[in-house]
């Protein structure tokens, strides 16, 4: 029952954050919980979905409670990235900034997710891993197509659907709804940072840095 709680907590907590987003700092915070939040809620719902009343049992089972936890990690990673790249655009579009800046945005929001979960991702090298996958999508990133709207929310999707610990016959006929259940969780969240990101304040604090 602790993983339940935890996850109701999670929402409640997350649900409860109301106030403008100001600062880098805050941008980070944002992108972090809400990676994990989206994360936690699309994984365990489609574990659940799957398995159906066998769901709590499944947590008596060690070996399936470390696969899971293994795909909590990789959605989470992916997660941070998408919405670290959504935030830089974001407020590239809104903040009258430029790429180099929104790159920076989303390398510390990818950071200090990171960072602030760091007692649950113990493993060195999955983190490096992470942050040189992290690296090459920037390098490949046109900011200026983000910021009028091309999609930054790629690596969750396919994330949510390679990790989930479901049997490969079953989940193959999944990945389209599994797909798009993490895409329409997104939705939430990009009109909470809509109403809440004070973009000419984050990019007014970058400009002082510089």
């Amino acid at each position: 029952m602790e993983v339940f709680a935890h996850q109701i907590f999670q929402r409640l907590r997350v649900r409860r954050e109301t106030g403008p987003i100001e600062t880098v700092e805050a941008l980070c915070h944002f992108a972090h919980t809400r990676a994990a939040f989206v994360a936690q809620k699309k994984l365990y719902g489609y574990l659940k979905a799957r398995i159906g009343t066998r769901y709590p049992s499944m947590f008596e089972d060690d070996v399936f409670v470390e696969s899971i936890n293994i795909a909590k990690r990789h959605v989470f990673a992916a997660c941070l990235s998408d919405i670290a790249v959504h935030a830089g655009a974001h407020v590239m579009r809104n903040g009258r900034l430029e790429g180099a800046a929104a790159r920076r945005i989303a390398q510390e929001c990818f950071a200090a997710g990171l960072a602030a979960n760091r007692e649950d991702l113990q493993d060195e090298a999955m983190l490096a891993s992470w942050h040189v996958d992290f690296s090459n999508r920037l390098d490949g990133i046109l900011w200026e197509n983000l910021a009028v709207g091309n999609d930054c929310f790629t690596e969750s999707p396919k994330a949510l659907y390679r990790w989930a610990p479901i049997e490969e016959s079953l989940k193959r006929y999944d990945r389209e709804i599994v797909e798009n259940s993490i895409r329409f969780a997104w939705a939430e969240v990009i009109r909470d940072l809509r109403k809440r990101a004070v973009a000419e304040a984050i990019s007014a604090e970058l400009r002082q840095r510089e």
